[in-house]
């Protein structure tokens, strides 16, 4: 192809000795390069402005290549929503609400509960009519039903906000993660006490209840006395150590009360040197122990986030930590690694590692998305990875095996460790009638708007590939041949005509027309 400044003298020459009155139709033909040889197909990249018979311009490639059949579409395959084969289901994330999702997912995988909230009594749910959407009231009605819908939905994942609203959560901004884990127990301990099957009114207090006293003894006269408390968690001060035990040890350690921190003592009726101590006496079968890493810092008036590194094992023997009671189980597992990534306590993300306690497989759930670790080992990779740069970067320590090592977990959740049964029930939580029925409700409605998707992609699909036909045809008739009759036309019409002919306009080519009446513009027409 001669270079455009060549093309565009030689098509005005003709101007030099031609009068206005005297132009013809070759005149225009020689202006606007009609008789120039089109441009073999599939050799221009792009397209050839002074040639007219050049098609890369209108899609040339596009037309005549291959069909993609997604480009006569934007409707995603709705099967990309369809919850995969032998894995869980998600949970949607709100906006800033990645926190709420850990959790659920947590206390989800607790079977002991999941079996208690179904036990529970719903009237609303077992008399309700099929005909119409199933909707919540109760913190307990919203969780039953969320735990069922992510034990049974055929959905990727659901959507939370029904038990968010309810919650009273504002869905634009992070919370306490810490704060909220144990508001919402005692929420749900409230809420189940009212229940009349004594299964359930107790079940937090089963499964998350322990006991501790602090014990005080006066240094004076050696009186100790006796502070009994329940606890649902451990809350361990992680700065200054490297592992899980140093934490517990230093919850456990004698405090001196001395100074303006005097302890009064009822025997010697006045304030004493004493010293303090937790001694703990029972353990839950699910230990929750929050690693304090969101701090307040004095200096700022904020809270901030300590990333130190702490190992923690897999097996968890706490018997030396245990105030008598030798014939309590001590031995605990993890089941659960919650972690926070990013350095601020403000800001960053919150996922969950958890332990499938039937096959023994770790998951990790980040919101919507679910992966399975290979070969049933919990893998906290790229967890450990923290986008900003951390003033304080430290290495992460060797950790010996059946150890792990994070600077982002900020709870760990242990189970206590049972005998292997032989019964395969024990591991099997079904869910009741009336909340599968609900369940069935909620797929077909996902599967009707799954065929829906799927018949409108297809229809686009369908009208794509007639049109590329009909523009297929069109294009081997292009360009006209020497001798036949054709028009001009505005390059900006025949591309929405190529796009779509049903939304395109009457041809107006009156732009294109100098006061002589003569076609201009070579760059905006075909």
């Amino acid at each position: 192809m001669a270079p455009r400044i060549q093309l565009e003298k030689a098509a005005w020459r003709w101007v030099e000795t031609v009068k206005p009155e005297e132009i013809e139709q070759e005149h225009i033909e020689l202006a606007y390069r009609v008789n120039l040889p089109a441009c073999k197909r599939g050799t221009c990249r792009r397209n050839c402005r002074g040639n007219p018979n050049c098609l890369v311009g209108i899609g040339e490639q596009a037309w005549l290549g291959e069909i993609d059949e997604n480009a006569f579409h934007n409707i995603d395959d709705p099967n990309s929503e369809r919850r995969d084969k032998n894995t869980f289901v998600g949970l949607t994330n709100l906006g800033a609400t990645c926190y709420v999702n850990t959790f659920l997912q947590v206390w989800f995988h607790n079977l002991e509960l999941r079996r208690s909230l179904y036990q529970c009594h719903n009237s609303r749910a077992q008399e309700h009519n099929i005909a119409s959407d199933y909707e919540p009231q109760s913190i307990c009605e919203h969780l039953q039903y969320l735990f069922a819908l992510l034990q049974n939905s055929n959905r990727k994942y659901i959507d939370p906000s029904g038990l968010v609203k309810a919650l009273g959560l504002d869905t634009g901004q992070q919370q306490d993660a810490q704060e909220f884990s144990k508001l919402f127990l005692s929420l749900l301990e409230d809420t189940l006490s009212k229940q009349k099957n004594p299964n359930v009114q107790n079940v937090i207090q089963r499964q998350f209840c322990g006991q501790f006293s602090y014990v005080t003894v006066c240094n004076q006269c050696e009186r100790s006395s006796a502070l009994p408390s329940r606890f649902y968690e451990l809350e361990l001060n992680i700065q200054g150590h490297k592992n899980l035990t140093e934490c517990v040890t230093e919850f456990l350690k004698e405090e001196k009360l001395d100074g303006e921190n005097r302890y009064f003592c009822e025997s010697c009726q006045s304030k004493q040197n004493a010293t303090r101590r937790i001694k703990l006496h029972s353990l839950p079968p699910t230990l929750n122990l929050q690693l304090m890493r969101f701090v307040f810092d004095r200096q700022t008036g904020h809270k901030k986030k300590l990333n130190t590194f702490i190992s923690f094992p897999e097996q968890l023997e706490m018997g030396p930590f245990l105030e008598g009671k030798q014939d309590q189980k001590c031995v605990y597992e993890l089941s659960a690694v919650l972690i926070h990534r990013g350095i601020s306590a403000y800001s960053g993300h919150y996922i969950a590692h958890v332990k499938d306690a039937r096959t023994g497989d770790w998951y990790k759930f980040n919101d919507e998305e679910i992966e399975k670790m290979e070969g049933k080992k919990l893998q906290l990779g790229i967890e450990e990875d923290i986008a900003e740069t951390v003033k304080s970067q430290t290495r992460k320590p060797k950790c010996s095996k059946g150890y792990h090592c994070s600077r982002n977990a900020y709870m760990l959740v242990y189970k206590v460790q049972e005998e292997k049964s032989s019964d395969p029930s024990r591991n099997i939580v079904d869910v009741p009638a009336f909340l599968q029925r609900l369940v069935d409700q909620d797929n077909h409605k996902f599967e009707e708007w799954c065929s829906e998707m799927a018949d409108m992609r297809k229809q686009s699909v369908d009208k794509g590939k007639a049109k590329h036909e009909e523009v297929k045809e069109l294009y081997e008739l292009l360009p006209a041949k020497d001798g036949d009759p054709y028009e001009f036309i505005p390059l900006d019409w025949l591309k929405k005509w190529l796009d779509d002919s049903t939304a395109t306009k009457e041809i107006d080519n009156s732009l294109f027309l100098c006061c002589h009446k003569l076609k201009l513009k070579l760059n905006n027409v075909l």
